[in-house]
């Protein structure tokens, strides 16, 4: 409890004190002993949540953690019991560290068995910069684990999954100036994508002029199928011809166009 002697010597009051207010809290009920008690001990909970900023996720203002260590340490004061030996200070100590560290995970996302990986990954990987002068590579970062390299690569794409942050977040771009996350992002909503839109108009275009390229009677046998949605049979008598024979030159078409636009076939499967 060293830290907490700390504390003590930057002017809160003393053991005794702390114990006599709590007592008048507890046999007369008064409310104002209690705030006392919260004012005086409120040290530690900024304290303790501060020890932790690093570990609070974006998406999580500090307030939030400090508002948990207030109740935290409300509930201690109701709770505790002098004759378990502990001090006031000590117990609420205890109380309020628990609940901020149960608020962290919480809203952590990782398994506490990623989490003690983690943490040893980052001490092998300090341990060997000091040693080295250098970051270890995946190599050697696995063997100073005892783990294989796989083994590392899991558990950082593990790492990697639980990282959850604002789409909000302020991040400085290329010009220097700030904007959110989400402007950065790349849209998947290619009719948007002025690029994929100029593209995609650019096979329309070819698309036209192999399709004028064709025999006559293969873009005439192309309207009546696909315009005016006849059937092989229907578009043979409109023709004179046999329905198998429609079908040869509907193949022959196909076959010229395909060829003539095969660069251009996921582009022109968007438009169909």
């Amino acid at each position: 409890m060293g830290t907490l002697q700390q504390i003590e010597r930057s002017g809160r009051m003393s053991q005794d004190a702390l114990l006599a207010l709590w007592r008048q809290y507890k046999e007369d009920g008064d409310v104002r002993a209690r705030d006392r008690l919260v004012f005086s001990l409120a040290p530690i909970v900024k304290h303790i949540v501060y020890r932790k900023v690093r570990q609070i996720p974006a998406y999580r203002e500090v307030d939030d953690f400090l508002s948990c260590g207030i109740e935290a340490l409300l509930r201690a004061i109701d709770r505790y019991d002098p004759d378990k030996g502990a001090t006031l200070e000590q117990y609420a100590w205890t109380r309020i560290h628990g609940a901020v560290i149960d608020e962290l995970r919480r809203y952590d996302w990782a398994p506490r068995s990623v989490r003690r990986l983690e943490r040893e990954m980052n001490r092998a990987r300090e341990r060997f910069t000091v040693l080295h002068g250098r970051a270890p590579s995946r190599s050697e970062l696995s063997e100073a684990l005892a783990i294989r390299e796989d083994e590392l690569e899991a558990l950082l794409e593990d790492l990697a999954r639980c990282e959850v942050g604002s789409l909000n977040t302020l991040v400085i771009g290329d010009d220097d100036s700030p904007s959110e996350r989400l402007d950065t992002l790349a849209s998947l909503d290619l009719a948007s994508d002025p690029e994929h839109a100029a593209m995609r108009e650019g096979a329309i275009e070819r698309f036209r002029d192999a399709f004028d390229r064709l025999p006559p009677r293969e873009r005439t046998v192309a309207v009546l199928l696909y315009v005016r949605d006849l059937t092989l049979r229907e578009t043979g008598e409109i023709l004179g011809v046999s329905e198998s024979r429609v079908c040869q030159i509907h193949g022959d078409l196909k076959r010229g166009l395909r060829e003539s636009l095969q660069g251009d076939a996921p582009l022109l499967g968007e438009v169909a």
